[in-house]
C-alpha cells in the first residue's frame, strides 16, 4: 500500500456497526418522532393493543394498519403461564375485521384464569364489541364509539338459502357472546344492531360513551387511571381467593 492510500484510509472514520447507540437513536426517531422514550417499570400488568383492523386468514394490505390474531393467540397463551404476569389490560382502538378471527380473541381473553380490563379509546366497533366485552370489566371513554350492526361477507356469495343459515348462525354466535359477557340482554342487543336510520349508509347504531354504560354493553365510563385501578382490586381479589364477576 502506498503512503497516500494509507494517509486516506486514516482519515476515513470508523463506520458504526449498527448495534451502537447512535443506530438505537436513529430508530426511536423513525419509529416514535423522539429520543426519550419513556419505559414502564417492571410491572405485574401486561397490555395488549388490538389496533386497527382484525386480520384473518387472508392477509391485508401493507397500507392497513392491522391486528395479526395469529399474533395475539400466542401472546395470551404466554400470559396464561407466566406467573409474573398477574393482570392484563385491552387497549381498544378498531374498525373490527374478521368475524372468526375477533370472536377467536374473544374467547382466549374471556378463557383467561387472570384478571382482565378493557378500554375502549378511539372506537370498539363491529367486531370490537364482543373482544370489549370479553374482559373482566370494561371501560369506554366519553367520546369512544362502538358501532353495532348485522355482519357481512364479502367475496363470491353463493345465492342458496345455506349461505343465509351460515350467516345467520354466525349472528347468533356473535350475540350469544356478547350477551352472556355483558349486562345487555339480547332483545336489546338485536334492536341496537337491527336500527334503521341510524347509520347513514347502513342499518345498526352507533353507541357513544355513556350510551354504551346506559345500554349494559360497558361496565363504565373511564380511561386508564381507572381502569389500572380495578385491575389491581380485581388482582387483589384472586389473591384472596374470591370470585371475580
Amino acid at each position: 500500500m502506498s503512503e497516500q492510500e494509507h494517509k486516506n484510509n486514516e482519515a476515513q472514520p470508523e463506520q458504526p456497526d449498527g448495534d451502537g447507540p447512535e443506530q438505537s437513536l436513529v430508530e426511536k426517531i423513525k419509529q416514535l418522532g423522539q429520543t426519550n422514550v419513556p419505559s414502564a417499570p417492571d410491572s405485574n400488568i401486561h397490555i395488549l393493543p388490538i389496533i386497527g383492523q382484525i386480520e384473518g386468514h387472508l392477509q391485508l394490505p401493507s397500507k392497513n394498519k392491522t391486528t395479526k390474531y395469529e399474533h395475539v393467540l400466542p401472546q395470551l397463551v404466554a400470559i396464561e403461564q407466566n406467573p409474573k404476569i398477574e393482570g392484563v389490560i385491552l387497549l381498544l382502538n378498531t374498525v373490527g375485521g374478521d368475524v372468526e378471527a375477533g370472536l377467536a380473541l374473544s374467547e382466549m381473553v374471556a378463557s383467561l384464569s387472570k384478571p382482565t380490563v378493557s378500554i375502549v379509546l378511539g372506537g370498539g366497533h363491529s367486531i370490537g364489541v364482543p373482544i370489549a366485552t370479553s374482559a373482566d370489566y370494561s371501560f369506554i371513554t366519553e367520546t369512544a364509539t362502538m358501532t353495532i350492526h348485522p355482519i357481512r361477507l364479502t367475496g363470491l356469495v353463493i345465492g342458496v338459502p345455506q349461505t343465509f343459515e351460515y350467516l345467520d348462525k354466525m349472528q347468533d354466535r356473535v350475540i350469544r357472546f356478547v350477551t352472556n359477557h355483558s349486562n345487555i340482554d339480547e332483545e336489546k342487543f338485536k334492536e341496537l344492531m337491527f336500527e334503521k336510520g341510524n347509520l347513514t349508509r347502513d342499518i345498526g347504531t352507533n353507541v357513544i360513551g355513556e350510551d354504551a354504560v346506559k345500554y349494559g354493553l360497558i361496565d363504565a365510563v373511564g380511561g386508564v387511571s381507572q381502569a389500572i385501578q380495578k385491575l389491581n382490586e380485581l388482582i387483589d381479589k384472586k389473591k384472596e381467593g374470591q370470585v371475580i364477576q
